[in-house]
């Protein structure tokens, strides 16, 4: 598993970077500004699973499932906002991400906030 860096767009621009999807999953830093972009180069589409950790709902006495996003084949999604009160795990303070394929698959965390 690996720890995505957060990237943070400004005013003055970004130049993006994407690591390699990783077999055992990724995680992320969460925030009310945060988003993860995956791109799937492969010839099928894949899923994106982000865990929302046990006991957390916005209500009481809400279950909540965890976050299942289709990325189609050749083509990327932008997810989020990845909000702290859904998907920040207590332990880590990360999101955790899972993949049902990692073969071409790229993934960047960003932030719009300037740091």
């Amino acid at each position: 598993m690996a720890t995505l860096a957060l990237q943070s767009i400004t005013r003055a621009g970004i130049g993006p970077t994407y690591a390699a999807a990783t077999g055992g999953g990724d995680a992320c830093p969460t925030g009310d500004d945060v988003f993860l972009h995956v791109k799937n180069g492969g010839g099928s589409s894949i899923t994106v699973t982000l865990a929302i950790p046990a006991g957390a709902a916005p209500f009481p006495q809400t279950a909540i499932t965890n976050t299942v996003v289709t990325v189609p084949n050749a083509g990327e999604r932008m997810i989020g906002p990845l909000k702290s009160q859904l998907y920040m795990d207590p332990v880590t303070g990360l999101c955790a991400i899972t993949y049902s394929g990692v073969t071409t698959v790229t993934v960047g965390c960003f932030s719009n906030q300037e740091p």
